[in-house]
């Protein structure tokens, strides 16, 4: 492991590079988010999108408002690989993760912990040096949980194999610990506005079933797009093997709810799995 700072690839562009103004953006997109308790029950997992803030921000902070009242001090965030094709998953080896709201540790005991249950895992710094979907998640993270520390996983091949693999590593690894994960991922890319919503509406009706055997059916068989099924499988199954039995997604909307532009839009969608509380009916 090593003591370098991962230092932030997208303050200023993605999202604000001045604390204030980053801090005031988030806090923004929180407070819009209505306070009802979308449900009660014990939070294991958060799907959230990862574009630009204004654009995904609004629907990231549907997800990320939960932990204002559930607070997690280790996070795992499984993130797709934009920029390198690679096989299997790496795990960041960095000491920690720098944006305007500060330095976030990287809990290297606990990702050591996860590259011992499997092969699957290995570092491979190509991958996290320029991938934005891992760092977009956590100032959302520092304005919600402030002290926690995170593991920075990429996972490059998106087949069901491969999710299943690093599931079960995860699920071991986790087991009997309060730790948040996190599945970054966009939905469907550049299609007409009505054709996105109807492709989109796809992915989550399967999330909203908890059915992440039909999501991955339903990726490899191109019926639905999303950039980061492969990470958004992958974390359903690690929360079912963890016990969660319900799903819930927070809610949805694309670029041209945001722009006006309809065009060609991108999907955006946030979710949560959850063990179901008492008195709740549970999913199968």
């Amino acid at each position: 492991m090593s003591q370098e700072i991962r230092k932030s690839n997208l303050a200023g562009s993605w999202y604000p590079g001045k604390p204030e103004t980053l801090r005031s953006q988030i806090q923004g997109f929180l407070k819009a988010v209505p306070d009802t308790p979308p449900f009660s029950g014990e939070l294991l997992a958060l799907i959230a999108p990862h574009a630009g803030y204004m654009y995904s921000g609004g629907v990231a902070a549907h997800a990320y408002k939960l932990l204002l009242t559930r607070p997690f001090t280790q996070v795992v965030i499984v993130s797709p690989s934009h920029r390198l094709p690679f096989n299997g998953a790496s795990v960041d080896h960095k000491s920690g993760y720098e944006t305007p709201l500060g330095v976030v540790p990287m809990d290297q005991s606990l990702a050591e912990t996860i590259m011992e249950k499997s092969g699957i895992f290995k570092y491979i710094p190509e991958a996290h040096a320029q991938e934005h979907a891992l760092e977009i998640q956590i100032p959302f993270l520092q304005e919600t949980l402030k002290n926690f520390s995170i593991v920075a996983i990429i996972q490059g091949s998106q087949d069901r194999l491969t999710s299943d693999e690093i599931a079960r590593a995860l699920a071991e690894a986790l087991k009997g610990k309060k730790v948040l994960l996190v599945a970054s991922t966009d939905l469907s890319h550049f299609h007409p506005y009505a054709q996105a919503k109807s492709l989109d509406k796809k992915v989550l009706d399967r999330v909203a079933a908890f059915d992440e055997k039909g999501l991955m059916q339903d990726i490899v068989t191109d019926q639905v797009e999303a950039c980061g099924g492969g990470p958004m499988v992958t974390v359903m199954k690690t929360a079912k093997l963890l016990s969660a039995n319900q799903a819930k997604v927070l809610n949805y909307a694309n670029s041209g709810d945001v722009t006006g532009d309809r065009s060609g839009v991108v999907g955006y969608m946030a979710a949560a799995l959850f063990k179901s509380g008492p008195g709740q009916e549970k999913r199968k």
